[in-house]
């Protein structure tokens, strides 16, 4: 029989370690087969990874992967691009990271254009360190710093990346997928594509938001956080193109 899908060869041998219903594997994943299918070559490709759950990535994959201090991938992902300009050059930040201690690094490389790739991970919370509120966290959405939920205290509203991103002039692809389900993950897996595609292509800045599940710290079982996904963070955070200049 002809296998119809396999397993990237990008992946290391020995899986993941991220918690049951998370969907970074799903990410991971639709970025690996990416690669793959593009022919972007392991030992081209350069993956930043900073703190917080995605730096999980460090050990799973076989591409050429730098580590960078909390919030500071966009300026390591800025000089190892300008000093080669031939490898291909993608980041991998969740929100806490990028949206918070991150965020002035996040908005200068974007308002520079900086020829890579951003990829956000967006779960609503920070993730590796208990559920603390993070920039992204919904109106209302409890966490372990605002157990009376977000705004009863003057916490103000979530950031909203895509639509932030997208006002400014350099950035050329803003867009904003689900990972909740299949339908969704497909969308998604096209609009990495295209932001790949465009930085082999010397096109300039892409900026890909992934909405992702985190049961652990929603503390909602895998099923029920597909609920909450679309009963409560789609409707928070809108899915589409915010800006395409390609």
């Amino acid at each position: 029989m002809d296998a119809v899908y396999k397993r990237s060869q990008l992946f290391e041998d020995y899986g993941h370690n991220f918690c049951p219903g998370c969907t970074h594997g799903v990410a991971h994943t639709a970025i690996m087969d990416t690669l793959d299918e593009l022919g972007i070559k392991n030992e081209d490709t350069i993956a930043i990874y900073p703190v917080g759950c995605g730096v999980i990535g460090l050990f799973n994959n076989k591409l050429n992967v730098v580590h960078a201090a909390h919030g500071r991938a966009p300026a390591v992902a800025t000089g190892i691009k300008r000093c080669a300009p031939d490898k291909f050059v993608f980041l991998y930040q969740g929100d806490g990271d990028l949206a918070s201690i991150g965020m002035a690094e996040t908005i200068h490389m974007a308002n520079r254009g900086e020829k890579v790739t951003t990829i956000f991970i967006n779960n609503t919370t920070y993730g590796m360190t208990g559920g603390q509120m993070a920039p992204t966290t919904m109106t209302g959405q409890t966490a372990t710093t605002a157990p009376d939920g977000r705004g009863e205290h003057g916490e103000g509203p979530p950031l909203k990346m895509c639509e932030i991103i997208s006002t400014m002039p350099e950035p050329k692809f803003v867009a904003r997928y689900s990972l909740h389900n299949a339908a969704n993950v497909i969308k998604a897996r096209a609009g990495i594509r295209k932001a790949f595609q465009m930085q082999l292509e010397g096109k300039g800045y892409a900026f890909i938001e992934l909405l992702s599940m985190c049961p652990t710290n929603w503390k909602l079982s895998p099923k029920d956080s597909v609920k909450f996904m679309e009963e409560r963070v789609l409707k928070t955070f809108p899915l589409g193109v915010f800006k395409d200049e390609v």
